[in-house]
């Protein structure tokens, strides 16, 4: 027994140090979270090939989200990686990658638009939306969870926000799957091209919509991008080009981060059955098992920081000008953090993930991802007794982004 400790050990230790997210090993977009537990083991702050470190714990990715000298500005880091393209332009101005004063005026356009009223507003288009999916699953004789429900969801939410007509919303996804892809660790030529296409398309799509609701604007209580045009009260407003990149951001963001936690959520449940059982007999879980489901199999599993001042972690100093990529996904299975971590508790309390990260840069939109995903869970339980996989799920790709491309089910 000693000597196969000794040799998981050494296995452990040696795939901690051999460890890059530009060649990650060929079973660990399935299954990374061996890897995470080597590093966090061996290696917890991990040096990269291409330049600064990755952090696998939970207290050292914390200790980064709240330092203020720790910066989201992606101008220096993206410069090289995207030249001057419109994937640079893009995200260098979205809400996500930039520090104030920009990150500050677009956060408190955006937030004052997403508030708790306006939420509430939302719930009953939420939910007569899911109940015609859920009638579109029910008369299936088998469905692509992903293509037919969860990523309907984000699109119909943000398309509403934004007011974009339905009939115009096709592109949508397409041009939110490719923009974000070119913020993979090695992105080759073709993905890039396809993403600078896409900014391209998706602003030129903006600027008539834009230009419409200048000239007849809705109701800036409910149509955000009403709001974002006329900005606050106090004369405070987005440049046209900022509008068009946090508009982008808006459905990039929202579309990923509830299409994937849908995705990886129902796979959760059909994997634990235990839990899924549970969950039935106490519907008062769900919002517990949501958050366990973010923190389990979180929809984004990387984010990144540049240090504008010295930082001690792991008992190194890292320098300014030190890139940092935060392993959310890492963390969150951090045993030191979350007791019994390998587990999928729907009822796991607390449960302080760092999913939706921390801060100032929390995500704005977390509050509508749980209103989406309480509603969809909600309602499928409750319409269906069974569910159960119809075929071979098939992952997304991507390295920083965790969810699925198909997920076949039967419901009855």
């Amino acid at each position: 027994m000693a000597q196969a400790d000794a040799a998981a050990l050494s296995r452990g230790a040696e795939a901690a140090r051999a460890f890059q997210l530009t060649r990650v090993p060929p079973d660990f977009i399935d299954d990374p979270y061996p890897y995470y537990a080597a590093l966090r083991a061996h290696d917890p702050v991990h040096d990269l090939e291409t330049g600064g470190v990755f952090l696998s714990r939970y207290e050292d990715a914390l200790a980064v989200y709240r330092n203020p000298q720790a910066s989201s500005d992606k101008k220096e880091e993206f410069r090289p990686k995207f030249g001057d393209s419109p994937l640079y332009e893009h995200h260098t101005t979205s809400l996500v990658f930039s520090d104030p004063p920009l990150h500050t005026r677009v956060r408190r356009l955006m937030t004052g638009a997403l508030n708790q009223r306006a939420i509430a507003r939302m719930e009953q288009d939420v939910v007569t939306l899911v109940d015609r999916l859920l009638v579109g699953l029910g008369d299936a004789r088998e469905a692509d969870f992903i293509e037919d429900f969860a990523l309907q969801i984000p699109i119909a939410v943000i398309g509403n926000l934004l007011a974009v007509p339905r009939s115009e919303r096709g592109p949508l996804r397409g041009w939110s799957i490719a923009i974000l892809s070119g913020l993979e660790p090695a992105p080759d030529a073709a993905l890039l091209e396809r993403g600078n296409r896409a900014v391209i398309e998706f602003k030129d799509y903006l600027r008539g919509l834009v230009a419409e609701r200048k000239r007849t604007p809705g109701d800036p209580e409910v149509d955000v991008l009403t709001r974002l045009i006329q900005g606050e009260r106090n004369g405070e407003q987005l440049t046209e080009n900022e509008l068009y990149h946090n508009c982008i951001f808006m459905l990039n963001a929202g579309h990923e981060t509830t299409t994937n936690l849908l995705g990886n959520g129902i796979w959760l449940l059909l994997e634990n059955p235990g839990e899924l059982a549970r969950l039935r007999a106490d519907p008062g879980l769900l919002n517990t098992a949501i958050e366990e489901m973010l923190r389990y199999e979180g929809p984004i599993q990387l984010n990144n920081r540049r240090l504008a001042a010295p930082m001690e972690l792991g008992g190194r100093t890292l320098p300014a000008s030190t890139y940092v990529t935060i392993g959310i996904g890492a963390a969150n299975r951090d045993a030191q953090q979350f007791p019994d971590a390998g587990r999928f508790d729907v009822g796991r309390r607390p449960n302080r993930h760092l999913t939706f990260g921390q801060g100032d840069h929390a995500c704005s939109g977390m509050n509508v991802a749980r209103m989406e995903a309480r509603i969809a869970f909600g309602r499928l339980l409750a319409r269906f007794a069974k569910i159960e996989l119809a075929g071979a799920p098939e992952r997304d790709r991507r390295i920083r982004f965790r969810g699925f491309r198909r997920l076949p089910v039967r419901v009855s």
